[in-house]
C-alpha cells in the first residue's frame, strides 16, 4: 500500500487522496487580457513528465485540503509534501540530491 503524508493529517493511505494534477501553475494576472491562444495554454497544456515531477494533491477523505507534492511518475515515490502558500522544504531537495548520488 502507498502512503502519502498529508501536511495536516499525517500518513494515510493512497486510496484517501485525489490528484490534482501539475502543480505550480499560476492563474493569469488578468485572464481578460490574454489571447485565447495563451488562455488554451493555461487551461490545458500539461507537462508529461517522467520521473520527479511537481504535483497538487488534495486528501478528499481527510481533511479536505489541498497540498504540494513532489513525486516520481516512475517509481510513484513522494519525496515530499508541503503545503500550498509555502517554500518547498530543503528536506525535499536533500533528499532528491543524496538519491541522485
Amino acid at each position: 500500500m502507498l502512503l502519502i503524508h498529508c501536511p495536516w493529517c499525517g500518513e494515510r493511505a493512497e486510496t484517501e487522496f485525489s490528484c490534482g494534477g501539475e502543480g505550480g501553475i499560476v492563474r493569469p494576472a488578468t485572464p481578460d487580457t490574454v489571447t485565447d491562444a495563451q488562455w488554451g495554454d493555461y487551461v490545458f497544456m500539461r507537462k508529461n513528465t517522467k520521473g520527479v515531477h511537481h504535483e497538487q494533491w488534495r486528501h478528499t477523505s481527510g481533511c479536505g485540503r489541498w497540498f504540494n507534492a513532489l513525486r516520481d511518475t516512475v517509481s510513484y515515490r513522494f519525496h515530499g509534501t508541503w503545503k500550498i502558500g509555502e517554500a518547498e522544504p530543503a528536506t525535499v531537495a536533500a533528499d532528491l540530491r543524496a538519491e541522485r548520488q
